[in-house]
């Protein structure tokens, strides 16, 4: 069945584009979620007639995905979880958690749909994580997964002797207090 896309389908094509997809697939998704309509005599000819704002649109969807592709391009993104013993994380890390981190540090906000993990990241380390910005546009992202629990203990063993210190320095001001 020949339908025309209303936006954007990955693995399709992109707006006004005419595929030819399963009727099933065409009644039960495309139509009903308004991503696509049928290819018929009247509804081709207005595609002919929008063919210029939907390059229009195209060309600032590609714009914007360049734009972020050089933001993205280097960018070195830290997730904190929760490590194991030999570096094997108790789960695993998330695209949410992925999209969180890039937010976090750069401001930009990327789709988590956008990520694509090859397989799960289940070991702490560096690892590489491509981003499909828009059709062929991608990019990489180094991630850094950490271990929260070795860092929030390392914090804990510095604390003590710092807080030491200034407990130091506030008893000989509280015993000149008393004397007066």
């Amino acid at each position: 069945m020949k339908v025309i896309l209303l936006q954007e389908l990955r693995g399709k094509g992109g707006e006004g584009d005419v595929v030819d997809v399963a009727p099933g697939f065409a009644n039960n998704y495309l139509f009903t979620h308004r991503i696509a309509i049928p290819a018929t005599k009247g509804n081709l000819k207005q595609l002919e007639e929008r063919k210029h704002n939907i390059a229009k649109r195209e060309e600032k969807r590609i714009a914007d995905a360049e734009a972020l592709k050089a933001a993205l391009e280097g960018v070195k993104v830290k997730v904190d979880a929760q490590v194991g013993e030999e570096g094997q994380l108790f789960g695993s890390v998330t695209t949410t958690m992925i999209a969180d981190a890039i937010k976090a540090t750069t401001g930009t906000e990327v789709d988590k749909r956008r990520i694509e993990l090859n397989r799960p990241i289940k070991v702490a380390g560096e690892h590489e994580v491509s981003i499909s910005l828009y059709r062929e546009i991608k990019t990489t992202v180094k991630l850094q997964v950490g271990d929260v629990v070795a860092e929030a203990e390392e914090a804990v063993e510095e604390e003590p002797a710092g807080a030491a210190a200034e407990e130091a320095a506030e008893a000989p001001a509280e015993a000149e207090a008393d004397a007066e």
